[in-house]
């Protein structure tokens, strides 16, 4: 039977309603949705290539075991450079170890497309070194070279390099372009080694090399395993981020909480230190104020179950300087809450660290109306019913070991040099 309707737009709508048209249309939709399906799976996944080792066991899954917080180029502290033809092989201690790599690159405060001519991979043997062998070229969507938006991330596709726990690597960039000022890290605390051309495979870049301390358009590295692991990201300021530490030695608290986990037995904990020095929670300064890198930083780390946040002291002395963004002990526990609620939100534990003496640090960054502050946020951090004792695991003690000693035996000129700071973990705040 069929049944007219008035013109629609000019065309008259008709509708088949027998039984047996319909049975017709049902069938003919159901093939069509299934040969959809049949096509969307070999697209999206395809048959596991001969040459992949990883066909036969599926994906692995991917945990941060490294990190770096990008900054803006210019900062309080200091300017980034401009790269033109050049290559920058970075070194980076990883936590804990895989079967497979990928790497997160970085324009994100760049003004101009960022073009990435060549990038490896490799263990490092020491110094601008990788080991024979270890070398591995580094593709993006399957393209040797890519050019990243101003604003972006991009991350590399997975490359098979098996690496232990605390291993070393060697990431090499090369630059063809004139980049502007870098996307960068100013506290890298490990020396980069920059040098002409396209020297992405080589063996060494020692003999040639000019170096700097920073990082440069690089923020992270994941580890694939076909081991279920986690990450603990550490969110932080210049204690995290380990400021006047040894450059090339790794002792930075978070390093020491990786070395600490992996002596205890706990090796599928990665540690991804996020600490940016001069960092506050309210307001930019050196690098995006904390609300708003919490989602690149640790949201965006994959396997994030746990993360620490040592933050609120430069809040606090940096009021002393810019009277316009002065905070109150409120402000801070109000920050406090919004990373409390945001992280649970993503069931993500949240372990809040008491802020430490800064008395040594001098005028206008410390005087008795901040300390009357201080006292207030660790009174809170304390007592409130949004922070209470973690109760007892490896991790837990981990971390509140490694935090007491690394700041007790300090010799760093900073405000870390008498701080033994209390660790709660915190709980959803009742608002």
């Amino acid at each position: 039977m069929r049944i007219n309707r008035p013109p629609r737009n000019g065309v008259m709508a008709s509708a088949v309603t027998s039984s047996g048209s319909a049975r017709n249309r049902r069938w003919l939709f159901a093939a069509g949705l299934a040969a959809i399906a049949i096509t969307f799976a070999a697209a999206t996944f395809g048959p596991a290539r001969a040459e992949d080792k990883f066909g036969d066991r599926g994906e692995p899954h991917w945990v941060g075991t490294w990190g770096a917080s990008p900054q803006q180029p210019v900062t309080a502290f200091g300017s980034a450079p401009s790269f033109t033809n050049q290559t920058v092989r970075e070194i980076v201690r990883i936590s804990v170890g895989g079967e497979r790599f990928r790497v997160r690159l970085t324009n994100e405060f760049g003004t101009q497309p960022l073009l990435i001519g060549a990038a490896h991979a490799a263990i490092s043997a020491g110094g601008a070194a990788i080991k024979p062998g270890t070398d591995r070229v580094l593709t993006f969507s399957g393209h040797s070279s890519i050019t990243v938006p101003p604003g972006a991330p991009v991350l590399s596709d997975p490359v098979d390099l098996k690496a232990a726990d605390l291993a070393s690597l060697a990431i090499s960039i090369y630059l063809p372009q004139t980049t502007g000022p870098a996307t960068w890290h100013l506290e890298g605390k490990q020396t980069a080694y920059i040098v002409l051309g396209d020297a992405t495979g080589a063996s060494d870049l020692g003999a040639s090399a000019t170096t700097s301390t920073a990082r440069f358009f690089l923020s992270g590295v994941e580890a694939g395993s076909f081991e279920r692991k986690s990450a603990i990201v550490t969110f932080g300021d210049s204690i995290t981020d380990g400021t006047q530490s040894t450059v090339n030695t790794n002792h930075r608290w978070p390093d020491r909480l990786a070395e600490r986990l992996a002596a205890s037995g706990d090796d599928d904990t990665g540690v991804v230190n996020e600490g940016i020095s001069g960092n506050r929670i309210l307001h930019d300064n050196a690098g995006p104020n904390a609300l708003s890198r919490f989602d690149r930083d640790v949201s965006a780390t994959p396997g994030v179950r746990f993360m620490t946040v040592l933050l609120g002291i430069n809040d606090i002395g940096f009021g002393g300087f810019i009277p316009t963004e002065a905070v109150t002990a409120d402000d801070i526990i109000g920050g406090y809450r919004q990373l409390i609620a945001r992280a649970h939100s993503r069931s993500i534990r949240i372990y809040g660290a008491t802020l430490t003496p800064f008395d040594n640090v001098g005028s206008p960054y410390f005087s008795p109306a901040h300390e009357v502050q201080r006292q207030a946020v660790n009174a809170w951090i304390r007592t409130s019913g949004e922070s209470t004792p973690r109760s007892i695991s490896t991790r837990w003690c981990a971390i509140r070991t490694t935090l007491r000693s690394c700041c007790r035996h300090s010799t760093a000129a900073t405000i870390c040099t008498r701080a033994t700071p209390a660790t709660r973990r915190w709980r959803t705040p009742s608002i």
